[in-house]
């Protein structure tokens, strides 16, 4: 080979090489620029939720909706092993059973008459009064304990148990060594069985499993499965206009729902919120639990997250 031709060889090879290692340091540069991104949207949602959590007994988690990865934690002793009952955060997946049953349609008006007993129980409706019957969507956005406990008479026990444990309330979720796992009972009774449809007897869940079932509806709702969409606009409009208003930002649209129970060891109520964001496209999903407090509570805690997401995407 001549002299020339070995030159020319020799000047493509270098080119190449420096061509090599130019993409490879932008690749890495890139990727520190993700990794420190990430770290600053971690170390945001970590700020906000510890200052929205200060003082208060209970837990609260962030995650991924796509990976499933924690991202942010207060609590997490707590939120792995506190038996619970769930309270009103159960309806979406009572919602679920109702239309697996085919007994059922979403369509269906429901006039709320507010006042409610059961089994001498006051369950009575704490939405605003309303002139117009509710439909699904609406029942659930205001959490109408007079629609639950009416649609609770269409499905048998033994579809509401399995409803409940197929959106994993007696499943570890792995997102702790140390977790416990809930219990769901079958009913005997029909006013048992509405009792469990409240989320007040007869089902007591983790914070975790609650928050493992929520994403789950994320996840569902942004691979646009269209199987539960009126789950997905009630749970948007729980934080737009209903009972979970107290959870919504300013700027982008959240979705979620608020429970207040009755605790077992206290005079107390505990109060929760899961839910996810934003609404149309979930990338993040939350649960709030507070030992002592209610829904609406638990809801201001979740703001505080959404807010400091929303800030830290910048377009919301």
């Amino acid at each position: 080979m001549f002299p020339a031709q070995l030159l020319l060889r020799y000047k493509i090879i270098g080119l190449l090489w420096v061509l090599v290692c130019a993409l490879v340091a932008q690749a890495q540069q890139a990727g520190g620029q993700q990794k420190d991104s990430a770290n600053a949207f971690a170390r945001l949602l970590r700020q906000a939720l510890h200052t929205a959590m200060a003082g208060k007994p209970g837990a609260a988690v962030v995650v991924d909706v796509e990976s499933g990865k924690i991202i942010t934690q207060h609590g997490m002793k707590t939120a792995a092993r506190r038996l619970a009952t769930p309270g009103s955060t159960v309806k979406p997946f009572v919602l679920m059973a109702l239309l697996k049953s085919q007994k059922f349609s979403s369509d269906e008006a429901f006039f709320c008459r507010r006042t409610l007993g059961i089994a001498g129980k006051r369950m009575d409706c704490t939405h605003p009064e309303l002139a117009a019957p509710l439909h699904a969507e609406e029942a659930l956005a205001y959490s109408c304990n007079s629609y639950f406990a009416a649609m609770a008479e269409r499905i048998s026990a033994a579809d509401l148990v399995s409803a409940l444990q197929h959106a994993g309330f007696t499943s570890p979720t792995g997102w702790s060594g140390d977790e416990v796992t809930g219990t769901v009972r079958e009913t005997q009774t029909l006013e048992q069985r509405q009792l469990q449809a409240l989320g007040e007897e007869d089902v007591k869940i983790t914070p975790l499993e609650l928050l493992a079932a929520y994403r789950i509806i994320a996840l569902q709702h942004r691979r646009e499965d269209k199987t539960w969409e009126v789950i997905y606009r009630g749970l948007q409009d729980s934080t737009t206009y209903g009972m979970a208003h107290a959870a919504a930002p300013d700027g982008y649209n959240v979705a979620g729902k608020t429970g207040t129970a009755n605790s077992s060891s206290s005079a107390f109520t505990h109060g929760w919120f899961a839910g996810y964001a934003p609404a149309e496209k979930p990338e993040i999903a939350l649960v709030v639990y507070l030992e002592h407090g209610r829904g609406s509570d638990a809801a201001a805690v979740a703001r505080m997250i959404f807010t400091a997401y929303g800030k830290v995407k910048g377009g919301h």
